[in-house]
């Protein structure tokens, strides 16, 4: 390990050995002397506001200031005035002006957590910032200059902020000219055990007891949950433990009660972004149009069969396994007038062998459009065929039963 790596670690207590964590701590070593923008990403309580600090504490602007601003605290409407400052009388409240952040850290450094939650008005004036170093106040028409350094964080995929319209993509590579990833503590195995023990011993000279030590069965739990907080959350159950545990010695059944999420397999889970509990008027709809396209198939299939089977000149006809599904598709309990069909649910029965009045034609219906005539049509038959049960009849439907009382009442189907 680079010997100014572990110096940073002891003199900022950063716990772990990490081959990502090293690395990181490196770029923001290397970075520290220059004045270049710097985006830190990382889940959330991964400990990205520790490394502002080091790439400020190494660099030339260490005797200037330092201001972190927390992005996602500061309300929409004052964040300007926050960052900017403002001119008397420009708001109502601005009783006199006021000095932004990046005018009280002229020469010093400025920490944008969490910037992805600027709105997109500021994100304009912070591009003007980090491309000429200059801004407006709130109320103002003059021009102020700033000599700033910005290093920004954040736990949010900037890239789909982009593409969703919520975050300007020419900050993103302004902000971005040197990337530093912190890797979440799931990927820190072999650092959670040192992390436990340093905060065992820590809540243990704060309130004055003996450290508290796990059992093996415990330390494999500890290091195979996922931790989705990070060290944040792994703090905050360590705490726990030290203060509501009486025994000194933690089991695995223990700690499982401070994990109650925890799951040994770390099988794959699906994650849905946006989920509903009764589908909307929109998606009965796809489901109904789905409906009638695939009866209109299976029907234009059927007459597809029929007319090769007349055109064939051949009374008896074997029917493919292809022709067969089709079939089964549209009559579940019986296929008639067809011969040499597959020896399976198929039963064989003879075609008729006199049918001269049988003309080889395609019948052309007019099928009605209307969707409210369609939906009433598949409500009767679901409840037809549930005999009335409409709990049945809207799982078959597809919808909820809520919906389906609905559409009864609209439709006066009692």
């Amino acid at each position: 390990m680079n010997s100014d790596v572990q110096r940073i670690k002891q003199r900022f207590e950063i716990i772990g050995n990490s081959q990502g964590l090293n690395r990181a701590i490196d770029i923001g070593l290397q970075v520290a002397p220059t004045d270049l923008s710097v985006l830190i990403t990382g889940e959330s309580g991964t400990g990205k506001e520790v490394f502002p600090q080091i790439i400020h504490s190494f660099s030339a602007r260490k005797h200037g200031s330092y201001i972190a601003v927390n992005c996602g605290a500061i309300p929409e409407g004052t964040i300007d005035s926050e960052l900017f400052g403002h001119e008397k009388g420009s708001f109502t409240g601005a009783m006199e002006s006021r000095q932004g952040y990046f005018e009280v850290a002229d020469g010093g450094t400025i920490f944008l957590d969490e910037v992805a939650e600027l709105p997109l008005s500021t994100q304009v004036r912070l591009l003007r910032v980090l491309e000429t170093g200059e801004f407006l106040r709130v109320g103002s028409s003059k021009v102020k200059k700033t000599d700033v350094r910005v290093i920004a964080a954040t736990n949010i995929n900037l890239v789909e902020a982009i593409q969703n319209g919520k975050f300007r993509e020419d900050l993103y590579y302004r902000l971005n000219t040197v990337p530093i990833s912190i890797p979440p503590l799931r990927e820190r195995i072999e650092d959670i055990p040192l992390l436990f023990r340093k905060f065992a011993s820590d809540f243990a000279e704060k309130y004055r007891m003996p450290t508290v030590t796990l059992d093996d069965d415990a330390r494999r739990v500890l290091v195979n949950y996922k931790w989705p907080g990070n060290v944040r959350q792994l703090k905050n159950v360590t705490e726990q433990i030290s203060v509501i545990e009486e025994s000194r010695l933690v089991t695995a059944d223990k700690l499982l009660h401070y994990l109650p999420d925890y799951n040994p397999t770390k099988l794959p889970a699906i994650i849905t972004k946006n989920s509903a509990a009764e589908p909307s008027f929109a998606n009965e709809r796809e489901i109904l149009y789905k409906i009638l396209f695939d009866m209109r198939n299976d029907v234009n299939d059927l007459k597809k069969l029929v007319l090769d089977m007349l055109q064939s000149g051949n009374h008896s006809v074997d029917v493919s396994r292809e022709s067969a599904g089709i079939i089964k598709n549209l009559y579940k309990e019986e296929v008639p007038y067809i011969s040499n069909a597959p020896q399976n649910e198929y039963e064989s029965k003879s075609f008729p062998q006199n049918h001269p009045h049988i003309q080889d034609t395609e019948e052309i219906v007019e099928e009605s459009l209307s969707l409210a005539e369609k939906e009433v049509e598949m409500i009767k038959k679901a409840l037809e065929k549930y005999n009335g049960k409409r709990r049945q009849a809207a799982h078959e439907l597809g919808i909820s039963e809520r919906t389906l009382y609905r559409k009864i009442k609209e439709y006066n189907l009692d």
